[in-house]
């Protein structure tokens, strides 16, 4: 299990970076807004698959700087998603 877990969170984590560089080429704002949103959710997942790995006692105290970062990463997206979808 923990290493199916790992293995999400590598690809959750690697495909929100690659939605959100997809996004600076997107053929509009709608698709631009799309793959935003698309990074949005793989960040939300993978911060879901740590803390269930925390959870399991299979990230210690150690990893809590990367999960605190992982929520982060989730805040700043989700303000650049909304300030850009209201125009500000």
């Amino acid at each position: 299990m923990a290493i199916e877990l790992s293995a999400q969170v590598l690809k959750a984590g690697t495909s929100a970076a690659a939605n959100y560089e997809e996004s600076d080429d997107a053929s509009g704002k709608r698709d631009k807004s799309a793959k935003r949103r698309i990074a949005l959710r793989e960040l939300k997942e993978t911060r879901l698959r740590m803390r269930m790995l925390q959870a399991c006692d299979l990230l210690t105290a150690e990893h809590d700087p990367l999960i605190a970062e992982s929520d982060e990463l989730v805040r700043i997206l989700a303000t650049v998603i909304r300030k850009s979808e209201d125009g500000s």
